[in-house]
């Protein structure tokens, strides 16, 4: 299993410039959430809430 900070590192490297990610980029952090951190983990709360800020930025 992943530390917090590693996944928060790969998540930012993931989504860096929100103006060049792809639908397919958010897939790929929205998998890293799911599949690395619990349910109940405020660090998947909050990188969750920041992935959809950034998918509606996005798609303006």
């Amino acid at each position: 299993m992943l530390t917090e900070a590693t996944i928060e590192r790969m998540f930012r490297e993931l989504v860096n410039d929100p103006k060049k990610c792809t639908e397919d980029t958010f897939e790929q952090a929205e998998e890293l959430l799911e599949r690395e951190l619990r349910d109940e983990s405020p660090l998947r709360h909050r990188l969750t809430v920041e992935l959809e800020e950034l998918r509606t930025l996005a798609a303006k």
